[in-house]
């Protein structure tokens, strides 16, 4: 197991939180709470070690170009793949309303 720490430039934090997946089905689990202005924070706790470069390079595409909201971010990843974990952010950000 390994955890990883990842911090973007942001906005406003937004109004909502949401929980979407379930790490305990064997499925990849996100966190998503309202963080502090300015800043969002990523912790990832994953089972696959030495992963932390593919982490950077998926939060940069999908924050490239944007500001994405001030948020807290926590994910159990459960070994998913990239595309699993980007569909479970999007479904995230979709939940407390940023687009």
């Amino acid at each position: 197991m390994e955890t990883l720490f990842f911090e973007f430039q942001a906005g406003q934090p937004p109004r909502g939180r949401t929980l979407v997946g379930c790490v305990g089905s064997g499925d990849l689990e996100v966190l998503i709470e309202p963080g502090q202005a300015g800043k969002l924070t990523i912790t990832v706790q994953t089972s696959v070690n030495g992963s932390e470069q593919r982490w950077q390079h998926l939060f940069a595409r999908m924050f490239d170009g944007q500001t994405p909201p001030a948020m807290d971010i926590d994910i159990h990843d459960f070994g998913a793949t990239p595309g699993v974990v980007r569909l479970r952010l999007e479904q995230g950000f979709e939940e407390i309303g940023h687009d």
